[in-house]
């Protein structure tokens, strides 16, 4: 049987869950229909999902249309778990988009509409919520080619809108299509002139599978008004997944624990066929599949190209890692994965247990979340006992803390949401303390330049001492302690970029006393070189100088034209940098930057700027210098800016 990846996606409340379970019940794959409103749907499985009516995590449910295998995945439609929708797009052959009837085109509308057009997958469009009162369908249409895009064809026409009777008729209109399918098929359009016989649902099924046109169903997923066409739209337009037979080639796109603690990874298979009890690579890691289940189809001994599978025994598996072949050094060593590029959180939290007998628990229960979710960072300060998380929105606490009491058993809380901003090298500065020389207490040699790096170019480290001037573990513990360091800046602040070259070096050689095992007090360790590498490079930071550089968010507001003066003057108080507004005779486009500390007090105070009719999209755009006073971070270590307190500690250590 054939397979086809199926993502849905939505802004929130437009009711893909809801179509979800349509698809799933019309299947025959549930017996009824789950509500959101009830918290009674298959997809969503977390409790804070059936309080809320949100999906949250990507769920996997499989089905049939035809002699089509279905995998359908209910991404998320909330903008805080974006990272969510996006794993689950690298995997997806096609996807359904799900707009309003009532609310019609929204914010995360376009983003999701964007998102799906530049990694070019396929897509159908879906208007949901037919029978409500306010639905339109006129309207919706014009706004889905003013807003997302003018390639749409309807593919029937709605009728007893806004009422239980609510209905759709598939017919396509051909004039419309013809005109629409022209536009991109030079010999067509001849075939056309040249009043030869054309093929035009060929033709929309090509270029729906090359996502040039988006064809266009009502209905409501509550009462089934439409779906019939839907699904049937789904097997006849969007492609089938491509099987190819070597090399292997699978993505995580999800992780997940079992009953027993134990990891459960979502592979996408794109080529190749592997085998219970097979070892594979993944990441820098490899391991043995212990078990293996076919999504749709439950326990298997293999899976092949197309399909999604759920793998155990791969303990150090991580979303993003991309399955290989462990025979096959070669293709494993040639495979580039193109990982989606994914924004960096911007809020950070602490988080505490109600309990203090919790402290432990949660430290490890947190551990096991930011396995299932690379983009939760985990920042722990040992000197107060406190764990910090970040954070894409103020959503995102609930979901954790629900998670924490379900999962886990562990109640917290949260203090307020802050900014996380970044340092960035100002100049060049150097440092070096001798061994056995002035204030050195430490049985090393380490002298350190740093300079500032281009931007996204990482920390690089670099040798001006010849390789063998000292044993290689030393100079390994050199780098490693450098790269930690960097995590805190002089302000606190983590240094994502720079270069840093060590520029002296010099150990004691291993000695002992006569007839006498050896004696740390005569002899270089590594632990003498991880004591001193954070002194001398704080030296040298100083000496360079660091500036704080707040993230900026890129924004995109569409207000109505009477509300602009008033919009921009909130704008100036939040300092944002607007662009020259985009004025028409209804709505005007406001675009530029803006703190993104400030982004949550404008989410605020749009609704009452612009009368409830403003629309705010927002994402990560760049780091910018900090205007005004310099914001400082706690520090989690034992400050090496303190030589005096941190020698303390050390020795005391030691």
């Amino acid at each position: 049987m054939e397979v086809l990846n199926l993502g849905i996606l939505a802004h929130v409340d437009a009711g893909k869950t809801s179509l979800t379970e349509r698809l799933l019940y019309a299947a025959g794959v549930i017996d009824e229909v789950g509500s959101v409103d009830d918290g009674s749907t298959q997809t969503d499985s977390l409790a804070l999902e059936r309080q809320r009516g949100i999906t949250i995590k990507s769920a996997v449910a499989a089905f049939t249309i035809g002699d089509v295998g279905i995998n359908l995945i209910d991404t998320p439609g909330h903008p805080d778990f974006i990272a969510e929708v996006e794993r689950a797009l690298s995997v997806l052959d096609g996807a359904v988009l799900v707009i309003s009837a009532v609310e019609g085109v929204q914010a995360q509308t376009r983003v999701l509409m964007r998102t799906l057009q530049r990694l070019h997958i396929p897509t159908l469009i879906f208007v949901n919520k037919l029978d409500r009162p306010g639905a339109r369908y006129d309207g919706v249409l014009r706004e889905i080619a003013a807003k997302l895009t003018r390639e749409i064809v309807p593919m029937g026409e709605a009728a007893y809108l806004g009422t239980s009777e609510a209905a759709f008729k598939p017919i396509v209109q051909e004039d419309t299509l013809l005109e629409v399918l022209t536009r991109h098929d030079d010999a067509l359009l001849q075939r056309y002139v040249d009043n030869e016989p054309l093929s035009l649902h060929e033709a929309l099924v090509a270029q729906t599978h090359r996502a040039i046109v988006q064809p266009v169903y009502f209905g409501s997923a509550i009462t089934g008004a439409g779906t019939e066409a839907l699904a049937d739209g789904i097997r006849e337009l969007l492609p089938r997944a491509r099987t190819t037979g070597v090399p292997l080639d699978g993505t995580v796109f999800k992780v997940e624990r079992g009953p027993a603690g134990e990891k459960i990874a979502y592979v996408r298979m794109f080529s190749g066929t592997t085998q219970v009890r097979e070892r594979v690579r993944y990441g820098a890691a490899d391991g043995k599949i212990t078990a293996l289940e076919v999504v749709g189809e439950g326990p298997a001994a293999a899976i092949h190209a197309g399909q999604i599978g759920r793998f155990w025994g791969l303990a150090e598996i991580r979303i993003g890692d991309t399955l290989t072949d462990f025979r096959n050094v070669s293709a494993t060593e040639q495979h580039v994965v193109s990982a989606p590029a994914f924004s960096p959180p911007t809020l950070e939290t602490v988080i505490t247990p109600r309990k203090r007998s919790d402290k432990g628990n949660l430290r490890v229960a947190l551990t096991q979340l930011a396995e299932q979710d690379p983009l939760i960072n985990l920042r722990q300060d040992d000197l107060r006992q406190e764990t910090y998380v970040s954070l894409y929105g103020e959503v995102q606490k609930e979901v954790i803390e629900s998670t924490l009491a379900t999962d886990f058993g562990i109640e917290v809380d949260f203090r307020e949401t802050t900014t996380i901003c970044i340092e960035r090298i100002a100049g060049t500065g150097q440092a070096v303390e001798f061994n056995k020389k002035d204030a050195n207490p430490f049985l090393a040699t380490v002298g350190l330049r740093v300079e500032a790096a281009p931007v996204n170019a990482g920390v690089t480290f670099e040798l001006a001492v010849e390789l063998g001037s000292m044993p290689y573990a030393f100079i390994k513990a050199v780098e490693e302690t450098v790269r930690e360091t960097l995590h805190q800046g002089i302000h606190g602040w983590q240094i994502p970029d720079a270069r840093v070259v060590m520029t002296h070096s010099g150990y004691s050689a291993r000695q002992s006393h006569a007839h006498a095992v050896f004696d740390k007090s005569m002899s270089s360790t590594a632990g003498d070189f991880r004591f001193l590498t954070p002194l001398v490079l704080m030296t040298a930071l100083q000496e360079a100088g660091t500036s704080v550089h707040e993230p900026m968010h890129r924004f995109r507001l569409e207000i109505p034209t009477d509300t602009t003066r008033a919009v921009l003057a909130a704008l100036a108080r939040l300092r944002a940098i607007p662009q020259v507004p985009a004025l028409a005779a209804e709505t005007s486009t406001l675009e530029g930057e803006i703190p993104a500390t400030a982004v949550y007090e404008l989410e605020q105070q749009l609704p009452a700027l612009t009368r409830g009719e403003g629309v705010l999209e927002s994402a990560f755009e760049r780091y910018q210098p900090v205007t005004g006073p310099v914001p400082e971070r706690p520090r989690t270590d034992h400050d090496p800016l303190n030589r005096r307190e941190y020698l303390l500690h050390v020795q005391r250590r030691v």
